[in-house]
């Protein structure tokens, strides 16, 4: 059975590239466009994992990851920032705000898929970066 993916997104080029990487990399995708749209979305639909971009409209990741975190349906999801925030201590930001994991964007289609499979492998208690 295909692991399930929130993919928490607003840019529509970002998007279309997504959601091939996670297609391929074997993932069923779900998508929000926003961070109040992510949490309708993880508490309904019930993600394995969730990949989020930190600068989003109605809603920032840093907002989403706050009400995530307070909502005992959602809470223990592994989610993974995904975000152009790669200045020195922006990592630390997020893992600070509750992301199990950080990748900064532009990366690879291997890491990806190898910050997945650590936040899948190890839990939402591990944190990883990419």
């Amino acid at each position: 059975m295909k692991k399930r993916v929130l993919l928490v997104e607003d840019d529509p080029g970002t998007i279309d590239v997504m959601c091939q990487e996670l297609s391929f990399l074997g993932y069923e995708v779900i998508l929000a466009r926003n961070g109040a749209e992510a949490l309708e979305k993880a508490s309904a639909e019930t993600p394995d994992i969730i990949v989020m971009d930190i600068r989003l409209p109605r809603m920032d990741g840093f907002q989403a990851m706050t009400g995530l975190r307070s909502n005992s349906h959602t809470r223990s999801i592994p989610v993974l920032a995904s975000t152009a925030m790669a200045m020195p201590g922006d990592k630390e930001k997020c893992l600070a705000a509750g992301f199990n994991g950080y990748i900064a964007k532009p990366f690879t289609h291997r890491e990806l898929g190898v910050a997945l499979k650590d936040l899948l492998t190890n839990g939402p208690d591990e944190r990883v970066s990419g």
